[in-house]
């Protein structure tokens, strides 16, 4: 696996795969950043401004999904993503 971009552009929302994708590797510092957030009690909205560079006074319903989303894949990470980075990361 190759060193994960610092900020890459996020889809509308992150993938729903029980399995590692190209996107869950480039977006892994986004998770943590999400994590992180979240564990600080962070406002979904200035997270969603900062770390996924959405505005969120844009498209308050949107922008949420696009958060959520992709914070219920960071969750998914911890749990089971993980263990397919360690088995050598998303097939290609």
């Amino acid at each position: 696996m190759q060193k994960p971009p610092l900020d890459p552009p996020v889809a509308d929302s992150a993938p729903e795969v029980s399995c590692l994708t190209g996107y869950d590797e480039q977006h892994l510092i986004t998770y943590l950043r999400l994590l992180d957030a979240e564990a600080d009690g962070a406002d979904w909205r200035e997270v969603a401004r900062i770390v996924l560079h959405r505005d969120p006074a844009a498209d308050p319903e949107g922008v949420h999904r696009c958060w959520h989303s992709h914070l219920v894949r960071a969750h998914w990470m911890t749990e089971h993503g993980y263990q397919h980075l360690l088995r050598g990361g998303a097939p290609h």
